[in-house]
């Protein structure tokens, strides 16, 4: 199946992530089906493991914020991508330290590599693009992308940790992530 991460809006929708996103909330709801069916949420290791997932796309989150910082010129697309870099290496940093106390060992996986995947041929579609026109589909990309992970946060993964320090890293996170979402979308918006 060739790779499509993006389509075009049509009649005005916004950009919609297609692999990565998807891939995300598939490994999400893959992960914690059986739990799910038997009436529990999903275990922490479980979710552990959804956090390597996060992690990755967090890493590629700031690959993708680093390609922004070296091809825009538009203060406020740097100032966003500026933000990314800091705040995903902060919560990666977090996570990594909860995943090392929970004893839990991350591996890659079919997801996390389907993430990279993806996200390494984003970033090539992106290269070829110069000036407004990559500010415009790196934050498109942005908007679209938090959407998804905030909406995954929210209705699944946070209700269904019982850990409360991962529960409480994974709400640190949604609110991080939420502030990503609105700042993208006001950037989105004054590059209309």
């Amino acid at each position: 199946m060739p790779l499509a991460p993006f389509k075009r809006p049509v009649a005005g929708e916004e950009y919609i992530l297609l692999v990565r996103t998807s891939t995300v909330i598939a490994a999400i709801f893959i992960l914690s089906g059986a739990a799910l069916a038997q009436g529990a949420g999903p275990t922490d290791p479980q979710i552990a493991h959804i956090a390597h997932i996060a992690y990755t796309a967090g890493q590629l989150d700031i690959k993708a914020a680093k390609q922004a910082l070296s091809k825009s010129k538009n203060k406020d697309v740097r100032a966003f991508a500026e933000g990314m870099v800091n705040d995903h290496t902060a919560v990666n940093k977090k996570a990594l330290d909860l995943v090392k106390k929970l004893k839990v060992t991350p591996e890659d996986n079919d997801t996390s590599r389907s993430l990279s995947k993806a996200a390494a041929d984003k970033r090539a579609e992106l290269s070829k693009l110069k000036g407004a026109e990559f500010d415009k589909d790196y934050i498109a990309n942005e908007v679209a992308y938090h959407k998804t992970v905030n909406g995954a946060l929210e209705t699944t993964l946070i209700p269904s940790a019982s850990n409360p320090e991962l529960k409480s890293l994974l709400q640190t996170g949604l609110k991080i992530f939420q502030g990503h979402q609105q700042h993208a979308e006001q950037v989105a918006a004054e590059l209309k």
